[in-house]
């Protein structure tokens, strides 16, 4: 039996086969959900706009999630956003959401004001096909977002091995449903906003080893090809915000370490 907050996104998205088609995964997927799985509550959050706490309310209201301090909930946060605009095309919902985001006088904050500016001015069928020609394309997209592509020219190379063991040991497996090799970078980035949420249980050093062996070397370069990619409007301030945030990160652990 489905639960409240599942029926919720399904009667919001217009069914079961929009909802699936919405957060890019099979509809028999869904189907046989009784609850939005963990690691799909932001994809399907973005993508209804039925809020978290309503979705999974023992994960996001107390019931379970390990006490996380102000500065992790919103390191969770940036990952999350960057997760979502890295594994499909911006809804119209979410763009009038990165719309409404307000920037400051640091690098970080300037990303953020020029994704909002740009997405407030974006038609969504324009960004559904930057997006297409950035990662799909005809064949292949302008850009590669997988670890093992930055690390060797390779798809499906040992540095996706090596992260595949190292998940194993965290006793983080790929949800069903999702065939993206674990190395995409919005699968990374899902894991480390669950890391640093606390949603999953995991040594305390797991979120600086999981970044400096599979997120630092590489990632700032893709969002860098981001921000040059001929085919980026939107994406171009995607690809500053995080280069910014990786940067913030890089510094962090650094000084934790």
């Amino acid at each position: 039996m489905r639960d409240r907050g599942l029926d919720e996104a399904i009667q919001a998205a217009g069914g079961v086969t929009e909802l699936a088609r919405r957060i890019g995964i099979a509809q028999p997927s869904v189907s046989n959900w009784e609850r939005v799985p963990t690691d799909r509550v932001v994809a399907v959050e973005n993508a209804t706009g039925v809020s978290r706490v309503r979705l999974r309310p023992d994960l996001f209201h107390g019931g379970g999630v390990t006490e996380v301090d102000e500065i992790d909930t919103e390191r969770a946060r940036f990952y999350e956003l960057l997760a979502t605009l890295l594994s499909r095309a911006p809804s119209a919902a979410f763009l009038a959401r990165l719309a409404r985001l307000r920037g400051d006088a640091s690098p970080l904050g300037v990303a953020l004001a020029g994704l909002a500016e740009t997405a407030a001015g974006a038609a969504i069928a324009d960004v559904e096909r930057e997006f297409f020609d950035l990662f799909i394309g005809l064949g292949r997209g302008e850009l590669l977002p997988y670890g093992s592509y930055y690390l060797t020219g390779f798809l499906n190379e040992r540095p996706l091995s090596r992260l595949r063991a190292d998940l194993a040991t965290l006793g983080i497996e790929r949800a069903d449903g999702n065939h993206e090799p674990e190395d995409h970078a919005a699968t990374l980035c899902e894991i480390m906003a669950g890391l640093a949420a606390g949603r999953f249980a995991a040594p305390a050093d797991a979120q600086r080893e999981l970044f400096t062996k599979h997120v630092a070397p590489w990632m700032g370069r893709l969002f860098a090809d981001m921000e040059r990619a001929e085919g980026a409007k939107l994406y171009r301030h995607v690809g500053a915000l995080g280069r910014a945030f990786l940067e913030i990160e890089a510094e962090a652990f650094t000084l934790a370490g």
